[in-house]
């Protein structure tokens, strides 16, 4: 059946009517802060620790907005008679947001979870050269970053997790072992002290 003639002007004209018949709701901003949903993406905190230079952000990037600068430093070896290593060094690691069109590839890319998402909005400036962030503002932005959502109950634990309650649990099996033994040896010396000598009657 073909539509009626005028009968999409007469759809927008009553979608018209009825916007204009509710009641206007203006955004108190900025004395009242917007809810925002736990996945906004406002500005990118950088975990520096993280960081192992491998520069897969800064390549992934399609803004080429992210610089980062390194160098190279030899770590002695771990073991007598090991090999020295050598290891990147973050110089330095800056975001231009004033180039950054807020994809997240650079967030999705990083193998080692360096770089996470924060819900901050308000970092607007004067001078455009002021919203290239260096590490350290970047590391700033890491105390506004959300929690992650809880893990599931029935999930397996993560392996990060299990090894360091292993390692911590033996760190403090050992910590009791010598508080133990130093008891016992404490035990036996006050004994002696108190026994009187074999040749005494």
């Amino acid at each position: 059946m073909p539509p009626i003639p005028g009968s999409g002007l007469a759809k927008g004209l009553a979608v018209t009517l009825r916007t204009m018949t509710r009641k206007t709701v203006t955004a108190q901003y900025p004395e009242v802060q917007p809810e925002l949903p736990p996945r906004t993406r406002g500005v990118i905190g950088l975990f520096e620790e993280n960081c192992t230079v491998c520069m897969l952000c800064a390549r992934e990037c399609p803004d080429w907005c992210i610089y980062i600068d390194s160098h190279k430093e030899t770590v002695p070896p771990a073991a007598p008679g090991g090999r020295e290593r050598s290891r990147n060094v973050l110089d330095r690691f800056a975001i231009d947001f004033s180039l950054c069109m807020y994809c997240g590839i650079c967030i999705e890319v990083c193998p080692f979870d360096a770089l996470f998402w924060s819900p901050e909005f308000e970092y607007a400036e004067t001078d455009i050269h002021e919203l290239t962030h260096e590490r350290d503002k970047l590391r700033e932005w890491m105390w506004t970053v959300p929690s992650p959502p809880p893990l599931d109950p029935s999930a397996e634990e993560p392996k990060e997790l299990a090894a360091a309650r292993k390692a911590a649990e033996k760190l403090a099996t050992a910590q009791a072992a010598e508080t133990e033994q130093a008891a016992q040896a404490a035990e036996t010396e006050q004994t002696a002290r108190t026994e009187p000598p074999e040749g005494d009657a």
